[in-house]
């Protein structure tokens, strides 16, 4: 059950198109070669407008008809890669939950599309559950994705009707529905921020046989401890003595140095009750009871002027130990992995300087860079978490003699060597300060060597 799997993915760009949109369900077998088509294309310039992408002028034509077509949707083209995810999960996997805004102005005049923000931008938002490897961290894939489009308020709607109308934070609960349980050689667990801290999440995770963990954002809610007593999560923790501490090493920022902080754990078993004003979900399922853990962390003796760190976790796991409660923390530690992710589409692909005139066809296109949004994630995290693995296993032979053609110097035999070389052609120093390289060397690098493969390509075709 809890064996670690190793993730492998298709640097060749057609083939991996083919592996990842090969089986889209778009009404036209043609419409699907056509997506793959495109996409292997946008593999090779993920940041380039529709026009930057494509061949030629009928090329580009081509692909603006896919996406005006009524069965090319985001779910459609996104949908394959979700369920390939779910079935290559093994052992314990995490999925990390998160919502992203788009926004892509108010200059944009494209129909269709809801506030953002604080209602000055348009956009859609987009809510995610990314599958990883909970001992490596590897990037599994997407395990399930949806977009919503908020609705402007009503003015005349009081704080009851607000709370029975469909709710943004509803999202949570579908997308864990429609990932839903594992298989029997995987277990899930869900790790989610604040957004989260709702027990209508919690009712979903548990009706789908999935683990939580999930940020508190009311300390002042009431929760039952022991024998019946109930008091606030705040309360409930400040009554139980220190479960241990350790030391973090915590990285410079911008508005703070470089130091060792000094944590206090502390762990409390509550049950979180159902509130009086029920939503209708809650209602159709009935009173409920959430049994689960808190863990706390808090720094001590924070520097004058540093905020000290503070964390509080809801969690189905059991916590019986300061072991246990640090492999908790460890799990919502890899929260930044779906930030990550965000990053790679809004700044790797361009997701919101897409100038289709029309939400269903920005839609329709995010359903392609969403899924090359992990490939550029996967780039980054497959080395790291198996550096030794044989450098033909993660590359083409003729990519790395190439690569070891422009550096000569390199000697290229594990993955770890082959994507630092990579990123090195994309502007990575490689100095010992400079640790592993980030997918922004490693596709710059990756765009290098496409040209160069390309153009050796052409010369052999010309020489005959």
């Amino acid at each position: 059950m809890d064996g670690v799997f190793v993730v492998t993915i298709a640097l060749e760009a057609n083939a991996w198109a083919r592996q990842q949109f090969g089986e889209c369900a778009l009404g036209d077998k043609r419409r699907t070669e056509r997506a793959v088509k495109y996409a292997a294309a946008v593999v090779d310039h993920p940041d380039g407008s529709t026009p930057d992408q494509t061949e030629d002028a009928a090329d580009c034509k081509a692909v603006y008809r896919l996406f005006d077509r009524e069965r090319v949707t985001f779910r459609a083209l996104a949908e394959p890669h979700w369920r390939a995810t779910r079935a290559q999960a093994e052992g314990l996997c995490l999925i990390l939950g998160d919502t992203m805004e788009t926004d892509f102005g108010n200059h944009r005049k494209a129909t269709g599309l809801g506030p953002t923000g604080h209602g000055s931008g348009y956009g859609f938002f987009l809510h995610s559950g990314l599958l990883v490897q909970a001992e490596t961290n590897e990037i599994v894939g997407m395990a399930g994705q949806e977009i919503f489009h908020r609705r402007p308020r009503v003015k005349s709607e009081n704080s009851y009707q607000r709370t029975q109308r469909r709710r943004e934070s509803e999202v949570w609960g579908r997308v864990i529905d429609a990932i839903g349980s594992a298989s029997a050689k995987a277990r899930y667990l869900h790790v989610l921020d604040r957004g989260a801290d709702n027990i209508e999440v919690f009712c979903h995770l548990r009706q789908q046989g999935c683990g939580w963990v999930v940020r508190v954002a009311q300390l002042t809610r009431i929760v039952e401890v022991g024998s019946g007593e109930q008091c606030s999560v705040r309360a409930a923790l400040k009554a139980q003595s220190v479960l241990g501490t350790y030391a973090l090493s915590l990285q410079a920022r911008s508005d703070q140095p470089a130091r060792e902080a000094t944590l206090e754990v502390r762990a409390v078993r509550v049950t979180m009750l159902t509130p009086e004003r029920m939503t209708s979900y809650l209602r159709s399922i009935g009173p409920q009871r959430i049994e689960q853990w808190i863990v706390e962390v808090r720094e001590v003796d924070a520097p004058p002027g540093v905020k000290p760190l503070h964390w509080v976790l809801y969690t189905s796991e059991p916590i019986l130990s300061l072991d246990d409660a640090r492999r908790i923390v460890g799990y919502y530690e890899s929260r930044w992995l779906i930030e990550e992710y965000h990053k790679c589409l809004k700044t790797g692909c361009r997701v919101e300087g897409r100038h289709y005139s029309t939400a269903r066809r920005l839609e329709a296109v995010t359903g392609i860079l969403a899924v090359v949004a992990v490939r550029l994630l996967q780039i980054k995290t497959v080395a790291r978490a198996n550096p030794d693995l044989p450098a033909d296993q993660v590359a083409p032979r003729a990519w790395i003699r190439m690569l070891g053609q422009v550096r000569p110097k390199a000697r290229i035999v594990t993955a770890r060597d082959f994507f630092r070389e990579l990123a090195k052609l994309g502007g990575f120093l490689g100095r010992k300060s400079d640790g592993e390289p980030g997918w922004i060397t490693l596709w710059r690098g990756h765009e290098k060597l496409k040209l160069l493969l390309r153009g050796a390509a052409a010369e052999r075709k010309r020489c005959g």
